[in-house]
């Protein structure tokens, strides 16, 4: 990993950023502005932090507008939404973006193209999002589909955005489930929402994408989970690139923008649910969709270049050189964390100890209220969602959410609810969820191939519907 330090903590010396309440506003006389230009994916749920909620709360733009009273020096920020990392790379290689927020296989494709010209030369600077287990990445099929495993789309048509987060994860998934990814099934080059079109009238057997598209289609009954990509048990992430010549040029607008994605970042591990209300208003997403992703226990939104990421990256090089042109890449000289670091600095931050935490930055909290008792393990906490509250109420484990939601309707109380995946920890919603009964417990699965395995290992009343499990549960 590469450490260009020493511009950026002269820029950072030179410029104490603190948030104010100003914005800024482009004027008509600011034709002599320095100009940044930044790609996004408004839908993309995990890189809110370098788009959608950055962009709504202003952060950036008052980070500037702070260097611009200390210097005189004026900015014009322009936003450029996409809906896949693809169309941002091919910006950067033009020189025509700064700054790009995408998936893991994106940013190595970014890399790997703008790697021949000094000018459009990229470095990654900072992660917006990551999951441990790879989850984030989803293949979802029709409702009535009779497919129940990966196996089962041998030979079929499945859509992907090809060199997407969501196509990296069905080329390991199909690599390991023993489908050569190459022939085993066709896949349609589509972008998400083509994919979701095709899916919905039959055009191909599967989709499979990145957040938020799959837990879209599945809120909207129009899909539901074959596999999720949890269970390749390898570090998914998405993160920020960066032009180094335009860095090298305006070493402060760089520091302004890590310093205001630190921003956002706290914003949305402190106040999760506000802060899936502002990205549903802004990306027209349901807010339950949002709020599934960036809730406790979905995306843990940490900025550090963790090393196990950086691993992850060099193990996504293979199955690229799999699918396509691409060009070797020296990935530990793609990742440049001298910026971060001397942001983290000037924001008065420990960079090393947040390095060091791979706990979920945010997590359920409280007390259950139903159960008397707080959540002790993150990989069982529920949370009930209220219509019209500001606020969830936390759940114990699965069972206890039960018995919270069979409370608020006996209440006439109208309820959303979220759970972990017994099998696999990952946040999933209730009401789509697969249930198992055992004994007086009940046990989510976010597909029915997990489900069934763990009835296969264990003697148990069986799989149950969600309104069945809500009546069923003692209190």
């Amino acid at each position: 990993m590469k450490r260009r330090s020493s511009t950026f903590a002269i820029a950072a010396a030179a410029l104490t950023l603190v948030a104010t309440s100003c914005s800024l506003e482009p004027s008509a006389d600011n034709g002599d502005a320095v100009t940044l230009v930044i790609g996004y994916q408004s839908k993309t749920i995990n890189t809110v932090t370098a788009g959608t909620l950055l962009r709504a709360q202003g952060y950036l733009e008052q980070r500037l507008q702070d260097v611009t009273e200390q210097t005189g020096t004026k900015y014009s920020v322009e936003w450029q939404d996409y809906d896949t990392g693809a169309p941002i790379t091919a910006q950067m290689v033009a020189e025509k973006i700064d700054i790009g927020s995408m998936g893991d296989y994106p940013m190595l494709i970014n890399g790997s193209r703008t790697q021949a010209n000094p000018r459009s030369k990229t470095e990654i600077v900072s992660v917006t999002g990551y999951n441990p287990e790879g989850a984030l990445n989803m293949v979802v099929v029709p409702p009535n589909s009779p497919a129940t495993t990966l196996g089962d789309l041998a030979g079929k048509k499945v859509s992907a955005s090809v060199g997407s987060a969501g196509h990296g994860t069905l080329v390991q998934a199909l690599d390991r489930a023993g489908i050569d990814p190459g022939i085993g099934v066709e896949v349609l080059n589509q972008q998400p929402q083509v994919g979701s079109s095709a899916l919905e009238s039959g055009q191909v057997a599967a989709l499979s994408q990145f957040v938020a598209w799959p837990g879209l289609l599945v809120f909207q009954d129009k899909a539901k989970l074959l596999y999720d990509g949890a269970e390749l048990r390898t570090p998914t992430l998405h993160g920020v690139v960066a032009r180094e010549a335009y860095a090298d040029e305006h070493p402060e607008v760089l520091d302004a923008f890590l310093r205001a994605q630190l921003d956002a970042t706290r914003f949305v591990q402190t106040q999760p649910l506000e802060a899936s209300r502002i990205v549903a208003d802004a990306s027209g997403l349901p807010q339950e969709v949002v709020y599934l992703y960036n809730g406790p226990g979905g995306t843990s939104f940490d900025t550090t270049l963790e090393p196990d990421l950086i691993g992850a990256l060099k193990n996504d090089v293979p199955y690229l050189k799999s699918i396509g042109d691409f060009a070797d890449l020296d990935v530990d000289g793609f990742v440049n964390d001298a910026p971060l670091r001397s942001a983290f600095e000037a924001d008065g931050q420990d960079y090393d100890a947040t390095l060091a935490s791979t706990a979920n930055p945010t997590s359920v909290i409280g007390t259950d209220p139903v159960c008397a008792t707080a959540p002790s393990d993150p990989a069982l906490a529920g949370e009930v969602w209220f219509d019209g509250a500001t606020g969830t109420q936390p759940a114990a484990d699965p069972t206890c959410l039960l018995r919270a939601v069979k409370q608020a309707r006996a209440e006439g109380r109208a309820v959303r609810a979220y759970v972990p995946d017994a099998e696999l920890g990952t946040r999933w919603f209730a009401d789509k969820s697969v249930w198992v009964r055992d004994g007086d417990n009940f046990l989510p699965f976010t597909t029915g191939a997990a489900a069934d395995r763990y009835l296969r290992a264990h003697p148990t009343g069986g799989v149950v519907t969600y309104d069945r499990a809500v009546e069923e549960v003692r209190q």
